[in-house]
């Protein structure tokens, strides 16, 4: 018989440190929101009826850059793109007894870290497990936007001004790591980086609006990465393999 995991208290012990996480992270986006003109409960409604960092903070450039409802919601679709084909491999680890209005709350909280260690888990994942572990990693974000957007509204006008550098900090503690471990996507970053210079500074290109600018480097840099540099299937390169060897 299959294992079955749907302990609450395992979930909310597991959910710990993405919790601790997400309150660092959201901290800063409470910060910014604030300092971007957005107020303390406008700031905490918009952490607390979404769970995902970098649309948040595409989305808020897009708010504060005058961009309308159909950019935003194109912005956001290609960002959180990834969350479909998370929730769709999660749906096959979840157990019989999950219903269809139970997956729909639980595709809410499908986070990147989230869906990692509820695919982790041996055997088939309950409802009450993954409520367990999306417990604290929804507190900490919301209680770190909260914590941040108070905090923007009382640090002197000079350190808020300066908060929009954090994004870029962090968009570089994300994509350093990896690029100077693979090649291929220090690559894919590089096009990101010189369309969206051309995008800045080029005649027409420059009046496109923010939120339009950042779905065609998004779209195009991955479609560059897709094409140049696609993952190859494991089992196609082992065929490969034993076909080669079988030649000689």
């Amino acid at each position: 018989m299959e294992r079955f995991q749907n302990d609450y208290r395992t979930g909310l012990r597991h959910g710990i440190p993405i919790g601790l996480g997400y309150l660092s992270v959201s901290f800063t986006f409470g910060m910014m929101a604030v300092a971007q003109g957005l107020p303390v409960l406008g700031s905490l409604l918009i952490s607390m009826t979404n769970l995902t960092s970098a649309g948040q903070f595409a989305g808020l450039l897009v708010m504060v850059g005058g961009g309308g409802l159909w950019e935003l919601a194109t912005a956001q679709l290609v960002i959180n793109l990834r969350y479909a084909l998370m929730s769709l491999s999660l749906s096959q680890k979840l157990h019989p007894s999950v219903r269809f209005i139970d997956r729909l709350w639980m595709a809410f909280a499908n986070t990147d870290e989230i869906f990692a260690v509820a695919s982790g888990q041996p055997g088939l994942v309950g409802k009450i497990y993954f409520l367990g572990l999306m417990t604290l990693p929804y507190i900490g974000w919301s209680l770190g936007t909260f914590l941040g957007a108070t905090a923007g509204t009382l640090l002197p006008t000079f350190v808020t001004s300066v908060m929009g550098l954090a994004l870029y900090g962090m968009f570089l503690a994300i994509i350093l790591p990896p690029a100077k471990r693979d090649r291929r996507v220090l690559i894919v970053v590089l096009i990101a980086v010189g369309l969206s210079c051309l995008m800045t500074w080029a005649p027409v290109l420059n009046s496109l609006s923010e939120a339009i600018t950042i779905i065609i480097c998004a779209v195009a840099a991955s479609a560059a990465g897709a094409i140049f540099f696609p993952i190859e299937d494991n089992n196609t390169a082992e065929d490969a393999e034993n076909t080669e060897e079988a030649a000689k």
